[in-house]
């Protein structure tokens, strides 16, 4: 059975780490803790007092002052390994913690979980082919020399890197390691860390490269287990749940969050805000709970993405040059169907294609598998043919040898269509208007991945009412852009009424519309 020695990274708050190491040694775990040397004394004695008597909890030998970005925080680290090496050697993991992170799962699914998967939890990938790094440095923060902080020395940092850049005062990276980035929140097996410790006793040029590098716990440990386990026995990612914010910021956590951590597919959560009081003592009490079930939904990081996108509405970036252009002529009649729920558009459309003689196309700007003619490798991807939208149906034209064309698109495509609408092309267009049942909405958040199979029905029903407005939201905006040629086929009309809307929008006669809207289901989930 796994039994973890957590490696607890912290520098404020003695109540709170306190309870951290009471929670999660309970049950036998054990923890090695490093209490920053910028903290007060007193601070850090409130801690001792408290703890020396746990028998699983051991404290770093040395304590060192701690600043973002310094070799101070793997010294730090190393610091706290060595004592928990040596002291719990019973001791089949080591995972890294700060005193913003707290479990989510209870110490009997992290004990079977690490069991089942032997294997090094450590986000690892290849520093220069990599875009892990985002902004800043890259290279640069390999190659040069760094004594100072950024942060806190941001002049001296700053002067010293501009004259080492200056003289060409470069220096080599060790031939024989790949370097590697990562995150820093990982969780090793007990052999594995002691390979790191007895390789770094004999290569001290290692920890000399290291030292004067920048933001090194994103490499150092990320580059070691690389070097010294087969890449079959490293498990690419961070055991330990955790977001960032457009601005790089890291995501807190508060009160309303716990059954969404829950249904995450990691072990710990970071970072739960100080404030957060009910959370952090219903994870609290969680750890050392036994038989509870955790269906795993894993859909936080979209859900994230799509509370905080919405509202953002514009272009980011201006149109290119072959989106701008006018590529369809004057000659061109459009039919785009517009509806939420692809598969009413796609019963239309069959009707359509059926009953007329007007090329038909779906969701050809939002599904990747919509079937397509051969255009030269352009509809090959979403990608491709989202980039190159009028140059796509232009080549639809020509390839199906007509003036006219139907297609379908989701309502969220409002640049798509106001574009197609302000081309030479005369463009009509249709909204389905349909009904959203409680149960076509939880559908819909389980397809784009707001939701998992598993996650909890409370959760999920919290959701409906933003899913239902930003639906109806969608819609709005459609009408509020005041399109030319602009149609509504509602769910709730008569049918006769819809039939007169689809005559007018392919500008055919009754019969024909008649026979187009004469299904039964064609509204039916």
């Amino acid at each position: 059975m796994a039994k973890v020695a957590y490696i607890l990274l912290c520098h404020k708050d003695p109540e709170a780490i306190i309870a951290q190491a009471e929670q999660l040694t309970a049950v036998g775990d054990c923890m090695a803790i490093h209490f920053d040397a910028s903290a007060s004394a007193e601070a850090y004695e409130r801690i001792r007092s408290a703890l020396d008597q746990n028998p699983n909890v051991t404290f770093a030998k040395k304590r060192v002052r701690c600043g973002w970005g310094e070799w101070s925080l793997v010294r730090a680290t190393l610091n706290a390994l060595e004592p928990a090496v040596e002291n719990f050697p019973r001791a089949t993991h080591f995972y890294m913690l700060s005193g913003d992170c707290m479990a989510i799962k209870t110490a009997e699914y992290t004990h079977r979980y690490l069991d089942d998967n032997d294997k090094d939890f450590i986000e690892s990938h290849d520093f220069f082919e990599s875009n892990w790094i985002k902004t800043g440095m890259k290279e640069d923060r390999l190659i040069y020399r760094h004594y100072f902080n950024e942060r806190t020395q941001s002049k001296r940092f700053y002067a010293a890197y501009e004259l080492q850049k200056r003289f060409g005062l470069t220096r080599d990276i060790p031939q024989d390691i790949q370097m590697m980035i990562g995150s820093q929140w990982w969780c090793l097996r007990r052999r594995t860390v002691e390979m790191i410790l007895d390789f770094l006793r004999q290569r001290r040029d290692v920890i000399r490269f290291f030292s004067t590098t920048w933001i090194p716990d994103e490499t150092f440990f990320q580059t070691l287990v690389r070097h010294l386990i087969p890449k079959n026995e490293i498990e690419n990612r961070t055991p330990t749940f955790l977001m960032f914010s457009d601005y790089g910021m890291p995501v807190t956590f508060y009160n309303d969050h716990y059954d969404m951590l829950l249904g995450q597919d990691y072990l710990f959560a970071r970072k739960i805000s100080a404030e957060a009081h009910e959370l952090k003592a219903r994870l609290g009490s969680l750890y050392a709970s036994e038989g509870v079930d955790f269906p795993i939904s894993n859909e936080g990081r979209n859900l994230y993405a799509f509370l905080t996108g919405r509202g953002r509405i514009g272009r980011r970036f201006g149109q290119r040059f072959w989106e701008a252009g006018s590529v369809l002529g004057p000659e061109q009649e459009l039919f785009v169907i517009v509806c939420k729920k692809w598969h009413v558009a796609k019963r239309l459309v069959d009707q359509i294609a059926s009953e007329t003689d007007i090329p038909c196309v779906e969701y050809l700007f939002n599904e990747e598998n919509t079937l397509l003619p051969d255009l030269g490798g352009i509809e090959s991807t979403l990608t491709k043919r989202s980039r190159h939208r009028r140059a796509v149906l232009r080549l639809l034209f020509d390839s199906f040898g007509s003036d006219q064309l139907v297609l379908c698109l989701d309502p969220a495509n409002l640049d798509a269509l106001e574009d197609f609408c302000g081309d030479q092309a005369k463009t009509h267009v249709l909204e389905i208007e349909c009904e959203y049942s409680d149960d076509y909405l939880i559908g819909h958040a389980r397809r784009v991945g707001l939701a998992g199979d598993n996650s909890p029905t409370e959760t999920v029903a919290s959701l409906l009412p933003t899913l239902r407005n930003d639906l109806g939201y969608e819609s709005e905006r459609i009408r509020a852009a005041r399109l030319d040629n602009y149609l509504r086929l509602r769910e709730t009309a008569p049918r006769a009424d819809n039939e007169a809307v689809i005559a007018k929008f392919l500008g055919v006669g009754e019969d024909k519309a008649q026979a187009i809207m004469q299904l039964d289901y064609l509204f039916l989930d």
